[in-house]
């Protein structure tokens, strides 16, 4: 028969807040894979644990060599039980990989649910929560960074990301610049720490607030895009957006549908109002 791999939570702050079954897991386990084989001696010590099962690293920079090996003894039997540093694993924590390789060989994964940075944001940002998305981390160039703002800047749903404090500030004053500097957002700082904190506010309150200085793990919630009526977007913005999205690299083409489905306008009509401008310009440069 072969084993099971279990997904277990781990504290994102607050060592109180694991789940019992975690101590459970960690005893029970044939081999345990850890994004930080040292987080994962303290936490044991902190649970009054000794694990009794091998312990393996299993982190981003392994984890395409290493989830061979973890799918080999989950097919010999064994229960492999899956932890990183904070939070739910696969959730911007390696775990994936294995996940699905453990799928594909028609392995047994379960869970041992726990803490989540993500949905502890989302429930303290006190923005809509009935439907929302989560981005991770955005990309560390500028130039990228506003080119994956830009695809989800009509996006209406919640979004929540992670972020480095040192780069908390870019970020903020980027979204304030693509998404409007008055889109409401939240900085939540440290959740379930000590020093927690719950920043609130327009996007470019945030960036000014946060342009002084930000510690600690980050995590950011921004409102979704206000509905608009097709009729409160003229042709001029029309053009404006299709331009946005061509200068971050998409193609004309899909630039106007993504456009037109953006506005609630047809495609012609976008389509329509971009050569329209193209012909102006044209006829502005031949009488200048």
């Amino acid at each position: 028969m072969t084993g099971t791999l279990v997904l277990a939570g781990t504290p994102i702050g607050d060592v109180a807040d694991a789940p019992p079954r975690l101590a459970q897991e960690l005893t029970a386990a044939d081999v345990i894979a850890a994004e930080d084989t040292r987080r994962l001696r303290r936490l044991s010590q902190a649970l009054g644990v000794q694990p009794a099962g091998r312990v393996v690293s299993y982190f981003e920079g392994n984890e395409s060599a290493r989830t061979p090996e973890l799918v080999e003894a989950l097919a010999g039997g064994a229960r492999v039980l899956l932890v990183t540093d904070a939070g739910m694993p696969s959730v911007s924590d390696p775990g994936y990989r294995l996940v699905a390789a453990a799928v594909e060989k028609d392995i047994r994964v379960t869970a041992v649910p726990g803490p989540s940075a993500v949905l502890t944001a989302l429930a303290l940002s006190g923005l809509p929560v009935d439907r929302f998305c989560f981005e991770g981390f955005l990309p560390r160039k500028a130039g990228e960074r506003l080119s994956r703002l830009r695809e989800v800047a009509g996006e209406r749903r919640t979004l929540v990301y992670f972020e480095s404090p040192h780069r908390v500030d870019d970020t903020l004053a980027a979204m304030a610049e693509v998404f409007g500097a008055e889109r409401r957002a939240a900085v939540c700082r440290e959740l379930t720490k000590t020093y927690e904190e719950v920043r609130r506010g327009p996007l470019e309150e945030l960036a000014a607030w946060a342009a002084e200085g930000v510690r600690g793990e980050i995590t950011v919630v921004v409102e979704g895009a206000p509905e608009k009526g097709a009729e409160e977007v003229d042709a001029a913005e029309l053009v404006r957006r299709v331009r946005v999205r061509e200068e971050a690299g998409e193609r004309r083409k899909e630039a106007i549908a993504s456009v037109a489905a953006e506005a609630g306008r047809p495609k012609r009509e976008v389509f329509d109002a971009v050569v329209a401008a193209k012909r102006s310009a044209l006829e502005a440069g031949r009488s200048g």
